[in-house]
């Protein structure tokens, strides 16, 4: 009975690893959005803009409304002064504007020994990321900040990383439940396979953008014994029934009963910090 058990137990386990999903492969571009890029010119002599930024805190990662909260500051080194980058600075995918906050530390940019202008802002709220649960509990997301400027397109003006870190995060920031690696910035050129109705531009107009990605993943061995232990220790229990004598009917019935339900609630508890599944 005992070596029955242990196998119906070791035989559930790997019925659960074997049809956990992966990550699912990732998506090409959306064609009107693939061939206004290749319509695109390519930038000629545009103004470089010098962009760093400094992570204060990461919290809050809400996986139910896709988004989290930061707190970050931003620094831009330019040369040309009749442009004000820190100003004309837009966040591309800030969530709930409202409870945002954006502070200018520097009223007038301050001109710098290299002669350039310096300016710095802090900004606080929420951002919105669509967050891939597809291997979750063992799922690595990326925290994006991304910054493009509302005036000027790739035409007029280019963003350039600062240095060889151009982004640096708070050493003792901690996420609980996450361990937070090493974060990055990318600037690519964005192209919008529309001219959002402005007849004085042409059809597609790149623009420079920042994407600033923080990875963040759960610990492997914590999350396994957190979602399979009890699953064992609830098979283990259920196949108690085989120890139950026949005759107690009603006693052999409840167990069963009792460990259903329990996976019922186990399940409940697991799923309720993600979005609701819809077909």
């Amino acid at each position: 009975m005992q070596l029955h058990a242990y196998r119906l137990a070791a035989a559930l386990f790997a019925v659960v690893v074997t049809l956990w999903p992966g990550p699912a492969p990732a998506q090409d571009a959306p064609r009107p959005v693939m061939e206004a890029i290749q319509a695109a010119a390519t930038p000629a002599n545009p103004q470089e803009v010098i962009v760093g930024a400094y992570i204060n805190d990461i919290q809050q990662l809400d996986f139910k409304t896709n988004n989290y909260v930061i707190d970050l500051y931003v620094w831009f080194r330019w040369k040309n002064a009749d442009i004000d980058p820190s100003k004309s600075m837009e966040f591309m995918n800030r969530f709930a504007s409202d409870d945002n906050r954006r502070d200018e530390l520097i009223d007038t940019p301050e001109t710098m020994p290299d002669g350039s202008l310096y300016a710095i802002i802090r900004y606080q709220g929420l951002f919105a990321a669509k967050f891939p649960l597809e291997a979750y509990p063992f799922d690595k997301q990326e925290l994006k900040v991304i910054m493009e400027d509302t005036l000027a397109n790739a035409r007029e003006q280019v963003y350039v990383a600062d240095g060889k870190h151009p982004v640096i995060i708070d050493p003792v920031i901690t996420l609980p439940g996450f361990r937070v690696g090493k974060p990055t910035m990318r600037i690519i050129t964005n192209t919008y396979p529309t001219n959002f109705g402005d007849l004085s531009v042409g059809t597609a107009d790149p623009y420079s953008r920042i994407v600033i990605s923080v990875p963040v993943t759960r610990p492997v061995i914590a999350m396994s014994l957190k979602t399979f232990v009890p699953i064992l220790l609830i098979v283990v229990c259920a196949s108690l029934v085989y120890f139950v004598r026949p005759r107690y009917v009603e006693g052999r019935i409840g167990l069963g009963i009792t460990a259903l339900l329990t996976l019922v609630a186990l399940q409940l508890t697991a799923t309720a910090s993600l979005p609701d599944a819809t077909i």
